[in-house]
């Protein structure tokens, strides 16, 4: 009888750890990727009484409760963050404490310090490949992910230009000839800006234009040299001269004003064999240009995108992968050690994590914009709340039985 003292005090210690858990996951219930623990029990070892063995066992009581993370997939919840991110599937994001341990998480409240590391709500470095040189290498080694702060972009001077318009069949050549003019912005190195304008001159030869390329002569230190030639098209208005095989022309500018580098710019005639000009009977206009520079550029902002990676937007509107991120995946989850604030560190039965890009390897995708909620079911731990309430009342009920038997026990002595 007496020990069912000791029997019923394990189950008042195990239930009491098991509502401790169900206090935490309630509490952790609106917490960013948080995973609910669940408790599960274990019996002692038993005490045969009697002359057969086992023809009466009688337990010792349950021992400590073992609890167990579910690394199960949290709801998808989009907040629009620009550097919020969720992982739907496997995996973790690899972070970094200040001490240099590597931690796991499936938080994904991302930030960016004072010096440009990309963080976690609680101070963490978030781990990857960092642009280096216009480069982004995901085969070396991860490091913190720093992103351009303030960072100005280099502009980019202009080596290819294009036009696609049409030349209007029913045009003369005069007198007077008939003429279409249209223009386009290119820049050199410095990001200066200079419009180079196109002329085209109906020849007296039937499906021919004469065409003519020029740069401003007042960015120029001594007037330039127009690139020239002519454009012939077949009687179904498609180009035939030059071909798509032929040198495309080069409109070159020396002696810029601005002091900037020469500039050679390649007019490209065709888009792979398709031309870019070509003459119909319909008004010459032209439909659209594209040229490949750009003037430098100021930092707008710095997001994180699916599959994360990290865009830095310029002010002239182009998008750079300047990062990207790591993720990691263990074999067997339920190992990890919850670290505090969102994280995960290794134990002694973890296998060794792999690491490499979102969406391979078995690891889950990046949605960017979102964070994962939390694993914790409201009805189901206010259950687990009641039935382990139930269990603790019963148990202290057992001490109260026992302790009265050992009074009346006393008293037969007694009498």
């Amino acid at each position: 009888m007496l020990t069912s003292f000791s029997t019923a005090l394990s189950a008042l210690s195990a239930n009491e750890t098991a509502i401790d858990v169900v206090g935490n996951n309630l509490a952790n219930l609106n917490t960013p990727g948080f995973k609910a623990s669940t408790v599960s029990f274990y019996d002692l070892v038993t005490q045969s009484l009697g002359a057969g063995l086992g023809s009466t066992q009688v337990g010792f009581g349950v021992g400590t409760p073992v609890t167990l993370a579910q690394f199960s997939q949290g709801a998808i919840q989009s907040t629009g963050g620009p550097l919020d991110a969720a992982i739907q599937g496997d995996g973790f994001f690899v972070v970094q404490d200040p001490s240099g341990q590597t931690l796991y998480s499936r938080g994904g409240n991302f930030q960016v310090d004072s010096n440009g590391n990309l963080t976690t709500a609680t101070g963490e470095k978030v781990q990857g490949w960092t642009q280096v040189n216009a480069v982004l290498d995901t085969n070396g080694p991860i490091g913190n992910i720093t992103v351009p702060v303030g960072a100005l972009e280099a502009p980019q001077p202009t080596t290819t230009m294009s036009f696609s318009l049409n030349l209007n069949a029913a045009s003369t050549a005069g007198p007077p000839p008939g003429t279409f003019s249209t223009s386009i912005q290119v820049y050199d190195s410095l990001g200066d800006s200079h419009v180079v304008t196109a002329t085209f001159t109906k020849t007296a030869t039937a499906n021919q234009w004469q065409y003519s390329l020029n740069f401003p002569n007042a960015d120029l230190t001594a007037p330039g040299t127009p690139a020239t030639g002519t454009l012939t098209f077949d009687s179904n208005g498609k180009l035939t001269s030059p071909l798509a095989t032929d040198p495309p022309p080069v409109l070159t500018a020396t002696g810029l004003a601005d002091g900037a580098s020469d500039m050679n710019v390649t007019w490209n005639l065709y888009s792979g064999v398709t031309p870019n000009i070509t003459q119909f009977s319909q008004t010459s206009a032209t439909t659209a240009l594209a040229q490949n520079g750009s003037g430098a550029a100021n930092l707008v902002s710095v997001g994180l995108s699916d599959g994360g990676r990290i865009l830095a937007q310029y002010s002239n509107g182009q998008q750079v992968v300047v990062g990207q991120m790591a993720m990691a995946t263990v074999r067997n989850p339920d190992s990890l050690i919850a670290a505090g604030d969102n994280n995960f560190r290794l134990s002694s039965r973890s296998a060794l994590p792999a690491i490499g890009l979102p969406g391979t390897g078995g690891r889950g995708t990046v949605l960017g914009g979102s964070v994962e909620s939390s694993t914790v079911d409201i009805a189901r731990e206010f259950t687990n709340l009641i039935v382990f309430q139930r269990g603790y009342q019963a148990n202290t009920r057992v001490v109260t039985t026992v302790d009265q038997l050992s009074q009346e026990t006393i008293n037969l002595k007694q009498q």
